[in-house]
């Protein structure tokens, strides 16, 4: 079973294209939404990110939406 979560905001659109990318895969995820909990956005920055998306697939983060490196991650 893959951990999958993702940091995202209201306005990002690569979040949206993210979420409903693993929406149609039938792919789990906790969201961490930055614009409506300051907790999450603390997180994030103390990861180290300044942007979002970052998604963590088993512990791998990345910055942005790779659909090629997220199926490669997932083996899908």
């Amino acid at each position: 079973m893959n951990k999958v979560e993702i940091y995202t905001s209201n306005s990002c659109g690569f979040c949206h294209l993210a979420k409903e990318f693993f929406k149609e895969n039938n792919i789990e995820y906790t969201e961490h939404n930055i614009s409506e909990n300051l907790e999450a956005k603390k997180a994030l920055i103390k990861k180290g990110y300044r942007s979002v998306p970052v998604i963590d697939i088993n512990g791998q983060e990345m910055v942005g939406f790779d659909k090629e490196k997220v199926v490669a991650i997932l083996g899908i």
